[in-house]
Parts: structure tokens; sequence; C-alpha cells
């Protein structure tokens, strides 16, 4: 009997605490995912919904506040909370990178970005120098970064805030990783240069069998380059499927309120649909289903107790008066 195929990234039941005040905090709330070799998931969710916690609860780089208390994130089958000092650098930046929202979070100020770009790969593979700055040129030029000889030589300060940005994603790109995470990588970029990255990013997934998981607050960004999308509500993950069932037969209303949420030209002058209320503090959740409060179907079983994940032909969602996938349809 043939073993069972292994996912490039298994994470099941993840729960991370924070303290704070002498409390400890649940941020992350049982996320379970499963991500295959160049598969692209959407994270999707308003702020505060804990996508970033998640993302760095992979990459191992939680606050010092943060801490995985259950459940367990396979990365090539291997428990990520279990690695090493020396197990952590060959992951990082190699085997999986992460591309920031804030590229002066991670940039160098006193470093050229040829240095620090050189760094990335030198750290890791045993190439010449030469050879090194090739594929720093090459990766700028993918990015649409004008002139990459030129910016090589540049400091992080002495380029606008999208040229950084594109820095930081050419230097993700750089080892051709199995698995990028992109927390809001091109929320500081125009659309045309956002396309063009999300372009080459879908390409390099394509070619090189690279998994994306790409996190965003804008959904029709994530619509555009995901093959699936997690929708994520105070710390857990409330609806999964196949984008195209996600955007046209959603079974969660919070999946609905952000698809109402996307400006549509057609209705150019006319205010933006809005999700009413805001999202709940992780430490002061409400009983029952989280987003009871600020749902249109809420039942009284929504107020008491807490949904169970629900399978239906492509979405698993958590809501115990799902929408109709019926009514979604067309």
């Amino acid at each position: 009997m043939e073993a069972e195929k292994r996912s490039l990234l298994d994470i099941q039941d993840l729960r991370v605490e924070f303290a704070v005040r002498k409390q400890q905090i649940e941020v992350l709330r049982g996320v379970s995912l499963r991500v295959e070799a160049g598969e692209v998931i959407g994270l999707v969710g308003e702020s505060g919904s804990g996508k970033s916690v998640f993302a760095k609860a992979l990459m191992r780089i939680l606050p010092p506040a943060g801490r995985i208390t259950e459940g367990f994130a396979r990365f090539h089958g291997q428990d990520i909370a279990h690695f090493d000092n020396d197990g952590l650098r060959r992951l990082r930046g190699d085997r999986m990178a992460m591309i920031f929202q804030d590229p002066m979070g991670t940039l160098n100020p006193v470093m050229r970005i040829d240095a620090q770009m050189m760094e990335a790969i030198l750290s890791h593979h045993t190439i010449s120098k030469a050879e090194a700055r090739k594929k720093c040129l090459e990766s700028l030029a993918k990015v649409g970064i004008p002139s990459p000889r030129e910016r090589l030589r540049s400091y992080p300060h002495q380029l606008s805030g999208g040229m950084r940005q594109r820095v930081a994603i050419a230097t993700a790109l750089l080892n051709e990783p199995d698995l990028i995470l992109a927390d809001e990588a091109t929320t500081a970029l125009d659309v045309t240069i956002q396309a063009q990255i999300l372009h080459e990013i879908r390409k390099l997934c394509v070619e090189g069998g690279t998994a994306l998981i790409w996190i965003s607050h804008d959904l029709a960004v994530v619509s555009g380059i995901a093959d699936s999308i997690a929708v994520m509500y105070a710390g857990r993950i409330v609806e999964y499927g196949p984008t195209r069932e996600i955007i046209t037969r959603p079974r969660h209303p919070y999946t609905r309120g952000l698809i109402d949420s996307i400006p549509e030209k057609e209705y150019r002058g006319q205010a933006l649909h809005q999700i009413p209320g805001l999202m709940p503090n992780p430490s002061d959740l409400p009983s029952g289903c989280t987003f009871h409060p600020r749902c249109s179907r809420v039942k009284e079983i929504c107020r008491n107790e807490d949904p169970e994940r629900n399978f239906d032909q492509q979405n698993i969602y958590r809501c115990h008066n799902p929408l109709p996938r019926k009514s979604s349809d067309g």
C-alpha cells in the first residue's frame, strides 16, 4: 500500500498565547491548514484577526511575550517548534522566507543593498561573489526595479518606500525557497507594480514549486493570486476553500461581508459596504461564536455555543447558520 503523501506544511490546532499584564491571552485559537508544494493560499481578515501572529509563529519570530502552547506546524515533516538555532538559520531565508509589510524593519540602514542581498545568498549557498551578484541583479529586475546595478549600490534610505518594498521582495525570492510568507507585501506599491510583482511571484510558484501564503486584508488582491483562501477571524480560520468557491459561494457571513466590502466600478460614488462593529479584543472574546455580535444571521445558539467545523462539497466553515450555497450562485 502506497504511503500517504506528506504535505509541504502541515499545521494542526496551532495555538499561540501572549503574556499581557500577568494574564495569558490566546491570540491564535486552534489554526489548522495544509499547504502543498507550489500551492498559493490567501489568508485574509481584518486587522487584529491574528494573520501576522500566525506568520511569525511559523517563522519562529514571535516576540518574547508570545509562545506556541498547543498543536504543531510541520515543515517537510519536521515540527518547526523543535528546530534548534542552527536549524532555524538554515530554515529562514533559504527553505522558508518572509516578506514583511515594512521593509525598513528588515533592511539594515547602514549596509548597501548589494551587501545585504549577497549575504542572503552566500550564507546559504557556496557560490562565487560574481555569481551571487548576478542573481541579485536578476531578482531586482524580476520585481520591476529600474537600473538594478545602480540600486544595488544604494543604501535603504536612498530608495523610496515602494522601492524598498520591492528590494525586500526580491531578497525573499533570491534562494527560491520552498515556502514564502508574504504579510501585506504589496500594500505600499501602486497597482501597476503590484500586479507585476504578483505575476512574478505566481510564476515562481508554478515553475519552481514554491508554495506561498499571501496574507492580506484585501480580498480582491488575494483572489487574484490564490488557489485557495483561508478567512481568519479572532484568531481562528472560519472558512477555507478553493478561491472560486469562497468568492462565489461563501458559507460564512463574515466571508460574505468581506466580499461585499470590495469596491466595484458600477457602484462608484456610493458608500462602501462595511461590516458593523469591530474585531473583538483577544482578551475579551464574546461567548459562543465570536462573530455573533456583528452577524446579521445570528441565532440564540450562536450566542452560547462555539461552532464546530462543518464540511460541504468544497468549503470548510465554522457557522451555526451558514449562508445557503444557492444564494451565492450566479
